[in-house]
């Protein structure tokens, strides 16, 4: 057993340098497929059912595989992204690397490290001759960094058809995985309103950036709550040259959202701000919303959490769950009513960052403890 465990080390850090070293940002298809071309390989290559899909308008590549004994459902679906928030041209800049037992490189945590191991768990279970006694689905889509917009509806059908999910999300530093996560979208403030003179004809304006301006201070507001929903204000546009009053301005908003009730509040916010312009004559017109829903730890997946932590502190993993304000996929699969733990990728940090990494130290323990899991509810039917 040991050296099958060295020997799977050995080819994960290979599988590694492969896939980090392939340009995956969101809009590039061609990379996007040949990683799925790769897992697509080794999936069938272990007796998975496997397809590369192609969803939406814009043709995203996902690929799909199960191994499925009975019609019953899914008792594990495994979820992860394969794109990145990279440029195509980022490899040649700072292609796979390792140091002081870390892996750098674009996506290194986020998440080609998880997408491993999802792999590498599953050649375990087929290794020990585990697989047969499950029923589980693999789910890894093109367009997680942009939203997930084509994909949205296919990880959420999947998620109704499994009992459980596991996204493959880094695991954060300390073995802290992911129980609860904001969901959230955002919002386009419009404002139009009169050019004029600065200087000789300012009483002829209306001015789009003061309009906006008082807005801003109103949407601000509402942050101060006890539902730990934020609005930030984080891109501003507005005028054209310094003398003259400007007709038009924008800003987009960021909104994070604890609890799904919370939606038709914010939304109604935005709405009725339409309404009440500061300036006469001035117009404010509204994009957007709240696209992507809460992930709410509900008892089914505390019931969860206790198996995963209670298999993880066996084997000497310090086990704890956080809340956060980012996003992922598992957010949707919550929403579909399926027990969702994330964070059940490689440990690392970073992400969207130069200086982005994986802990090497954290593979053999992830693939473990995954396969451990796996081994449990398998046990249990």
């Amino acid at each position: 057993m040991k050296h099958y465990i060295k020997t799977r080390h050995e080819k994960f850090i290979t599988d590694f340098e492969t896939i980090v070293n392939i340009d995956s940002s969101s809009d590039n298809k061609d990379g996007i497929e040949r990683v799925a071309r790769f897992f697509e390989n080794r999936f069938k290559n272990i007796g998975l059912d496997t397809k590369i899909l192609f969803l939406g308008e814009e043709k995203v590549p996902c690929l799909y595989a199960e191994h499925r004994p009975s019609k019953k459902p899914f008792d594990i679906m495994f979820l992860g992204h394969m794109d990145t928030v990279f440029p195509t041209g980022e490899v040649e800049k700072r292609p796979f690397s390792i140091k002081d037992n870390k892996a750098f490189g674009p996506g290194v945590c986020d998440m080609k490290g998880g997408l491993l191991v999802v792999l590498h768990v599953l050649e375990t279970l087929k290794h020990e001759g585990i697989l047969d006694s499950l029923s589980v689905c693999v789910a890894f889509n093109g367009d997680e960094e942009t939203g997930s917009n084509a994909s949205k509806e296919w990880i959420m059908s999947t998620a109704e058809k499994s009992r459980r999910t596991f996204v493959f999300e880094p695991c954060r530093p300390g073995y802290r995985f992911v129980l609860q996560r904001k969901g959230g979208g955002w919002f386009q403030v419009i404002v139009k309103g009169q050019e004029a003179h600065a200087g000789a004809d300012p009483e002829k304006g209306i001015n789009a950036v003061v309009e906006l301006a008082h807005q801003i201070v109103k949407i601000n507001q509402l942050n101060q709550n006890k539902v730990e929903t934020t609005a930030q204000t984080t891109v501003i546009k507005g005028g054209d040259k310094v003398n003259i009053i400007p007709n038009r301005a924008e800003a987009w908003v960021d909104v994070r959202i604890l609890k799904l009730e919370e939606k038709e509040r914010i939304e109604t916010f935005f709405k009725t701000l339409a309404k009440h312009p500061y300036l006469k004559g001035s117009e404010i017109t509204i994009q957007g919303g709240i696209n992507r829903p809460p992930m709410e730890s509900g008892d089914a997946t505390r019931k969860l959490w206790e198996l995963v932590q209670s298999t993880g502190k066996k084997i000497g993993l310090p086990m704890e769950w956080i809340s956060t304000g980012g996003c992922s996929d598992g957010n949707y699969t919550s929403a579909a009513g399926t027990p969702t733990i994330d964070g059940m990728g490689i440990v690392g940090a970073n992400s969207h960052r130069t200086d982005e990494y994986a802990e090497l130290g954290s593979i053999d323990n992830m693939v473990l403890l995954v396969a451990q899991v796996c081994r449990a509810i398998g046990e249990k039917g």
